[in-house]
């Protein structure tokens, strides 16, 4: 007869890897029980985030330049449910990151004490303003995310009302009297890509001396967060554009071939030079951001 098998036989056999086991359950119960004890001593404090460094001083200077905290609260950060606009961005939170416990997070910068979200403060500060983010569609996502958080402190349908107007999309808080567009202009000056829709071209035109066309969309705003990066890149290494001089309608048009990084100078020079003749200086904040993630969903960079 033949001796039958025994899996008991062959676990006592083995003494090392029995070892093994019982030293990797051991290690599980202590990263378990530090993870736990990092997570309720964030509960009643702050948990701070430091970045180890095998050299003493070096580490020291970390710690104090760019040392950061994440304070666990209480509530979320009140979200709506969905935000339909023309290009179906929503704020449906449920197809993003399955987690909810960022909600109940904020950063917490090193010898400043930043506040965390409020919509309805944010609404008081745009009491009788205007604020309009200008660019590609990665300022269209930071719009989407601002009015997703503030219109969930306006529950009454009758008190808010979104409007999509071909390149300009708005959100009005008619309460506070306070307004927050997004304006289609990923090149800055007038160019071949303005349309909100059909805008990916091959060949990308700028107009050098134009910009009027779009600055009448945001002459009047209170705030102006202004991007521009991605569609300055090449997504190929011959890649080039053209920038147009003068006008067809005046017959002394005139295209030359150039780099896209020197399209993007001559792009700001324009802006910077409307902004500096037009804007009021006492009545109007500007802000701009530069180079940022694309947010392409089939992990290319193309826009």
């Amino acid at each position: 007869m033949k001796p039958e098998a025994n899996p008991k036989m062959m676990v006592l056999s083995s003494p090392v890897g029995l070892r093994s086991i019982i030293n990797s359950l051991v290690a599980f119960s202590i990263i378990v029980s530090s993870v736990t004890l990092l997570f309720y001593q964030g509960q009643e404090g702050q948990v701070p985030m430091v970045i180890e460094h095998e050299h003493p001083k070096m580490q020291v200077q970390m710690v104090a330049e760019h040392h950061e905290q994440l304070r666990v609260t209480e509530a979320p950060v009140p979200l709506t449910a969905e935000l339909p606009d023309a290009r179906k961005e929503e704020c449906n939170w449920s197809t993003g990151r399955k987690d909810v416990m960022y909600q109940h997070w904020r950063w917490q910068p090193y010898r400043c004490d930043l506040p965390r979200f409020n919509a309805t403060r944010l609404l008081e500060k745009l009491r009788n303003k205007r604020l309009v983010f200008v660019g590609d569609s990665l300022n269209r996502n930071q719009w989407v995310s601002l009015v997703c958080m503030v219109e969930a402190s306006i529950p009454d349908n009758r008190l808010k009302m979104r409007v999509f107007n071909g390149s300009l999309i708005s959100f009005k808080a008619f309460e506070y009297n306070a307004t927050v567009d997004f304006y289609w202009s990923p090149l800055l000056v007038e160019s071949n890509s303005d349309d909100p829709i059909v805008h990916r071209v091959e060949y990308r035109i700028i107009r050098a001396d134009r910009i009027e066309k779009h600055a009448n969309a945001w002459r009047d705003a209170d705030i102006i967060i202004f991007n521009a990066y991605v569609w300055w890149r090449k997504h190929k290494a011959d890649m080039r554009m053209k920038v147009m001089y003068g006008s067809f309608e005046n017959g002394d048009a005139r295209l030359e071939e150039v780099e896209m990084v020197d399209g993007f100078e001559i792009a700001l020079k324009k802006l910077t030079e409307w902004l500096g003749e037009n804007i009021d200086k006492n009545k109007t904040r500007i802000f701009f951001a530069g180079s940022s993630p694309t947010h392409s969903c089939d992990g290319s960079d193309s826009l």
